[in-house]
């Protein structure tokens, strides 16, 4: 059960992060993700590396959204093709795709077309708006996402706007692409039938804040950058040693009040503007700034030790590599090394899921561009001879 989606074949056409993304949460439970790549360029991501720096074809961008895939080299611009996709449509059960909308129809490789020729397949689009909405014509990324659905409002302090962290709209879209293919496949298991399903980035980027709109149409309230730190009582603080420490108090009374003792400062619970969970709400930018002063007076590993022992939620703001030490991190073993037999030693995340206390089995290194051709191509149907003949005619 380690695999369970062994025998699962997914074509994917998919390029930056939504749509490899979703083929890599399906890849890592077992699924046999084919990865559809132009020959000579593949995905874009490839190629996105640091700057000054060559990825030659393998950059840790590409690397980090494509394990446990295979690469074919396809030229889809060629009605030869386009005719291979069509013809390996029948022999797989999932083709992902996150091209902008009615790419795919004008290859002759959509949803309708691949659905008549194989009524059991389950056939995802990602996009970031609907192919029939009123900005079906626009290009979009992440920061897009992020912006139309609200969640970069949330987010962004508009005295300094400036675009932060990680991305968060292209994981979020693959996730829920990801769990409709899961759907979709179950759903075929009782019907026999196939289904299509779409999803667009400011599905997925709303969806993934319900409580946010919960809040606005429930309550009338909009929630603001700070807002549901105030409602959670989620504060970081800079310590004397610059190291940073982050505390979540919630709405629980015990919690609040073990804070105080931690920090010995009960004077700071008799204040008026802070006596009671709404105050602290209401008030809570000056709270803030009460207790800044007061961790900035001892280093992060003396706060730390202090609150852990009142049992208050508390944690260090990690950079990446201190992530990647942490004891909890280590214990879990999320990382390992994988051997490419032409990049060499690769440093790998686990898939987080673990089956029966299992991870993945048979883990795969990114692929270099092309790597799977024949082999996929032979284990698709495709004869020895009509596989020389493609490259001849370079559609591989």
């Amino acid at each position: 059960m380690a695999s369970p989606l062994k025998g699962i074949k997914i074509l994917e056409f998919g390029q930056f992060i939504a749509g490899p993304y979703t083929g890599l949460l399906l890849a890592d439970p077992g699924a046999q993700v084919i990865k559809v790549e132009r020959p000579g360029i593949g995905d874009p991501f490839r190629e996105f590396g640091i700057p000054g720096q060559k990825a030659h074809g393998y950059s840790h961008q590409f690397c980090a959204f494509n394990r446990n895939k295979l690469s074919l080299t396809l030229d889809l611009s060629k009605l030869q093709g386009q005719e291979l996709v069509r013809r390996a449509a029948s022999k797989v059960d999932v083709v992902l795709q996150n091209y902008r909308p009615g790419v795919m129809k004008r290859l002759g490789i959509d949803y309708d077309t691949l659905n008549a020729l194989n009524p059991r397949l389950v056939y995802c689009a990602i996009a970031g708006f609907a192919e029939d909405g009123p900005y079906r014509d626009q290009p979009a990324y992440d920061a897009i996402g992020q912006a139309y659905s609200g969640l970069m409002g949330m987010m962004v302090d508009q005295t300094d706007p400036r675009v932060r962290g990680h991305t968060i709209t292209d994981q979020v879209t693959g996730m829920q692409a990801c769990n409709g293919i899961l759907a979709a496949l179950y759903g075929r298991e009782r019907t026999g039938r196939g289904s299509r399903v779409d999803i667009t980035m400011i599905e997925a980027s709303v969806a993934f804040m319900p409580d946010a709109f919960a809040a606005y149409t429930q309550s009338g309230v909009v929630l603001g950058p700070q807002t549901r730190a105030a409602f959670s009582l989620g504060l970081v603080f800079n310590c004397a040693d610059q190291k940073m420490i982050s505390i979540q108090v919630s709405s629980i009374e015990k919690f609040w009040k073990a804070l105080l003792s931690a920090i010995q400062r009960p004077d700071i619970g008799e204040d008026a503007r802070f006596k009671d969970r709404p105050g602290r709400i209401n008030n809570f930018q000056q709270l803030i700034d009460v207790l800044r002063p007061v961790f900035a007076a001892r280093p992060r590993g003396y706060w730390s030790e202090r609150l852990t022992a009142h049992d208050v939620p508390n944690a260090p703001v990690h950079s990446i590599p201190e992530a990647m030490q942490d004891p909890e991190v280590r214990h879990l073993k999320l990382f390992h090394q994988m051997e490419h037999p032409r990049y060499g030693s690769v440093t790998a995340l686990h898939r987080p899921l673990r089956l029966n206390g299992e991870r993945e089995s048979d883990p795969l290194p990114p692929p270099a561009l092309g790597e799977h051709t024949e082999s996929v191509l032979e284990e698709l149907g495709f004869s020895p001879s009509e596989i020389t003949a493609l490259r001849s005619e370079k559609i591989l």
